[in-house]
């Protein structure tokens, strides 16, 4: 448990899901955390699962599936190198001729260094994101995440919030 914050529930999951409002376009779904702004509440982000839609197979193309879980909105996907991305995923799928070679990136939902938790998120929602590329269908994305309400201290809430949301 990080110092000046103390747990307020047991663990929590929390189901979410985003689909490309068409194909290739990027798409963002708000999710409401229900967080007390008033008492310092905010989520301990324990675990994240994304299961995402496969890219389309068309011949002669690459097509791309991409995903995250951010803190804040974003006008792309992003990918772990963005300070607001907790968890992304990316799968691409190349097709030359009948030849097909399947590559997939996904970030760990616990990481090899074995920490307490993934994250903080201070403001009250996080974001869902999905893109595809040159694909046929809209891509969609289900989020799963596993984490508990906890109280800050006033100076903790202060630094947590205004470091979130310079992140954007």
């Amino acid at each position: 448990m990080p110092r000046g914050l103390k747990e307020t529930s047991s663990i929590i999951t929390i189901g979410a899901s985003v689909v490309e409002s068409g194909p290739n376009t990027f798409t963002t779904a708000r999710v409401d955390l229900q967080l007390n702004p008033l008492d310092n509440e905010v989520f301990i982000v324990y675990g994240i699962d994304l299961d995402m839609v496969e890219p389309d197979l068309v011949p002669g193309a690459t097509t791309v599936a991409k995903a995250s879980l951010s803190t804040t909105t974003r006008a792309s996907v992003g990918g772990l190198n963005d300070s607001n991305v907790m968890a992304a995923n990316r799968i691409t799928i190349q097709s030359a001729g009948g030849e097909t070679a399947r590559g997939q990136f996904s970030s760990d939902t616990s990481p090899a260094t074995q920490l307490d938790y993934l994250g903080i998120i201070s403001t009250n929602d996080f974001h869902l994101n999905v893109e595809g590329a040159n694909n046929t269908l809209a891509k969609s994305l289900i989020a799963r995440v596993y984490g508990v309400r906890a109280k800050a201290d006033a100076s903790v809430y202060a630094a947590l919030v205004q470091s979130e949301l310079l992140s954007a």
